[in-house]
C-alpha cells in the first residue's frame, strides 16, 4: 500500500502513536510488531486473542520486545463483559452486582484483584469502569454493567473501582463520558440521543466521572452519544464541546481521552472511521480505539494516513496531535513505572476454591454470593434432579454470545440428573417443550433482563401457573416482579454469580 510519507516523519509516528488497534490471532503477527517497532504505542486485546493466562503473557512479552512501553489494553469489566475469562466466565461479578451489595471496600478489592491478574499476563490499560448511572432500565448496552441507577451509588463505587484497578498498576479507563445510561439505543449499531438538561447532567450523568477523576482516573472512555444541551451537532466522541470544553476545561481532566470503538455504527455509519478519527483527534481525544470488528494492517495504515493527510492540509492542528501522542506515551510511561507495584488482593476475604471450572473463587465469589437476593422459598430448596431452561436474548455486542451463563452447569454438579435446554423467543411454544422436557423433575427457569422482553414474563408466568414450584433465576436487572416459588436475582452473569445462585437454589455449599 502507498504511504503519503515516510515512516521516520515525526507527524507519522505521532499518527501511529494515537491508535488503538486490535488484530486478530493468539500471537503478536509480524505486521502489527512492525509497526509496534515503527512507533504504534498501543494494543488492544479482544476474546478472539486469548485462550490462557500463560498464553496471553507470552503474547504481551512479544509485543513487549519490539517496544517496552506498550500500552496493551483490554476490556475487562468483570462481570458479563469479560475477555480474559470468555470462554469460560468470569471469576468475578460486574459492576451492579458490587453496587447492590454497595461496600466500597469490596468494590476496592475485587478491582485490585483483577487488576493483579491482568498485570500477571502484562496487561496494563483496562476499559474500565463503567461510570454510566443506569437511570433507563430499558438500556439495552448498559444494564448490569452500570453499578446502579443511584447517582452518589455509582460515584463511590467508580471511584473505588479506579483506586482498586491502579492499585494494581493498571491504568482505569473510566467510561463512557459523559454517561451512556440514560439511552434507549445501543451506539454499536446506532446514534443514541440523551435530551435532557444541563442541569440534569451535571447532577446525575457527570457526577461519577467527577469523582473518577478525583481518584486519578488515569484515561477516561468518550461515549458516541449525541446531547444537544452540550452539543446539538456532534456525538460526545466527536465534540470540542464536550472533550475540551467540558471534560478538559470545566472538569479539569489531564489524563487520556480514548474514544469507544470507531467501528461502532454511531461513528463509522455516519461520518466513517477515517473522518471520525480525524474529528476526534481534533475535538480533543488522544487515542482512538478500533479493532474490535476491523482487525488488520490495512486499518491501521487508512487511519494513519487520514491523520496525516489532516494536519497536511490544515484541519487538524499537528500541534493538537502531537500533543495527543504525548499524552498516550506518558501513560505508557506510568505503566511503566506501575510495573510491578500490585499486592495481593486481600486475603483477609479469601474463601478458599471454587467448585466447578476449576477456578480460583476468591474475591470475586465472596461478592457474587453476597450479591445473591433471595425472595420467596416456600417450596424449599432444591433436592432432587432439576430441569433448567434457559430463556435467552440476544446478546448485546459488548457482553457478545460467546460467554457461557446461566446455573445449569453447576446445578448438574450438585444435582446429578439436572437437565437443561436453551429457548428463545416463542411464549406458548417454549412453555409447553419445557414442561414436556421437565417432566416430574422442578424446573429451574433462568432469565436475564425480564424487564426488557415480554415473551420472558409470559412464559415465566406460563411456567409458574402450571407447575407453582419452578424457580426463577434473573441473572440481569431485577426490575420485573418476582415470579416463581423461588426467585433469584444474582444482578449479573458472571460465572460466579451463577456458582452463587446454585447455591442458594440447593442450600448447599460445599467450600
Amino acid at each position: 500500500m502507498t504511504t503519503l510519507v515516510s515512516i521516520t516523519d515525526t507527524v507519522t509516528r505521532d499518527a501511529l502513536a494515537v491508535l488503538q488497534p486490535g488484530f486478530t490471532g493468539t500471537t503478536a503477527p509480524d505486521w502489527l510488531r512492525r509497526r509496534v517497532g515503527e512507533g504504534l504505542a498501543s494494543v488492544g486485546l479482544f476474546g478472539r486473542n486469548i485462550e490462557s493466562p500463560e498464553q496471553l503473557a507470552a503474547l504481551t512479552a512479544q509485543l513487549r520486545a519490539e517496544r517496552d512501553d506498550v500500552l496493551v489494553a483490554i476490556d475487562e469489566e468483570g462481570g458479563d463483559v469479560t475477555r480474559l475469562e470468555v470462554r469460560n466466565g468470569s471469576s468475578f461479578p460486574g459492576n451492579n452486582a458490587l453496587g447492590f451489595v454497595d461496600d466500597i471496600d469490596l468494590t476496592r478489592a475485587v478491582a485490585r484483584e483483577l487488576g493483579r491478574r491482568l498485570a500477571e499476563c502484562g496487561v496494563n490499560l483496562n476499559w474500565a469502569p463503567s461510570a454510566d448511572v443506569n437511570s433507563n432500565p430499558g438500556n439495552p448496552v448498559i444494564g448490569v454493567r452500570s453499578f446502579g441507577a443511584d447517582t452518589a451509588l455509582v460515584a463511590r463505587h467508580t471511584a473505588a473501582y479506579v483506586e482498586g484497578l491502579q492499585a494494581a498498576g493498571v491504568a482505569a479507563c473510566t467510561k463512557h463520558f459523559p454517561g451512556h445510561g440514560d439511552t434507549a439505543v445501543d451506539s454499536h449499531h446506532a446514534m443514541p440521543r440523551i435530551d435532557v438538561d444541563l442541569d440534569t447532567l451535571h447532577a446525575r450523568e457527570l457526577v461519577p466521572f467527577r469523582a473518577a477523576i478525583a481518584a486519578g482516573s488515569k484515561s477516561v472512555m468518550s461515549a458516541h452519544i449525541l446531547l444537544p444541551a452540550l452539543d446539538p451537532n456532534r456525538p460526545a466522541t466527536l465534540s470540542p464541546q464536550i472533550l475540551t470544553g467540558l471534560l478538559r476545561q470545566e472538569l479539569g481532566y489531564d489524563g487520556l481521552i480514548v474514544t469507544d470503538g470507531m467501528e461502532m455504527d454511531a461513528i463509522a455509519g455516519t461520518y466513517g472511521i477515517e473522518r471520525g478519527s480525524v474529528l476526534a483527534i481534533a475535538a480533543g481525544a488522544d487515542a482512538i480505539c478500533v479493532g474490535g470488528g476491523l482487525a488488520d494492517e490495512e486499518t491501521v495504515l487508512r487511519l494513519r494516513d487520514a491523520l496525516v493527510a489532516a494536519v497536511r492540509s490544515g484541519e487538524l492542528p499537528e500541534e493538537r496531535l502531537a500533543d495527543a501522542a504525548a499524552r498516550v506515551r506518558a501513560l505508557a510511561s506510568w505503566t511503566q513505572r506501575a510495573r510491578g507495584v500490585a499486592s495481593g488482593p486481600g486475603a483477609d476475604m479469601q474463601e478458599g476454591t471454587a467448585p466447578g471450572a476449576g477456578a480460583d473463587s476468591g474475591i470475586g465469589l465472596v461478592a457474587a454470593r453476597r450479591a445473591v437476593k433471595v425472595t420467596g422459598g416456600s417450596a424449599g430448596p432444591l433436592t432432587g434432579p432439576a430441569y433448567v431452561a434457559a430463556f435467552t436474548p440476544v446478546a448485546n455486542i459488548a457482553v457478545g454470545d460467546e460467554t457461557p451463563w446461566g446455573v445449569a452447569e453447576e446445578l448438574a454438579r450438585l444435582v446429578p440428573g439436572t437437565g437443561t435446554d436453551t429457548y428463545g423467543d416463542g411464549t406458548q411454544a417454549a412453555t409447553d417443550q419445557v414442561l414436556k422436557a421437565a417432566g416430574d423433575r422442578r424446573i429451574v427457569a433462568v432469565v436475564r433482563d425480564a424487564h426488557r422482553h415480554a415473551w420472558m414474563g409470559e412464559a415465566l408466568d406460563a411456567l409458574v401457573a402450571a407447575r407453582p414450584d419452578t424457580v426463577v433465576v434473573e441473572m440481569g436487572l431485577p426490575k420485573a416482579p418476582p415470579r416463581g416459588a423461588l426467585h433469584i436475582a444474582t444482578h449479573g452473569a458472571a460465572r460466579v454469580c451463577g456458582i452463587a445462585a446454585a447455591e442458594a437454589i440447593t442450600g448447599v455449599r460445599d467450600v
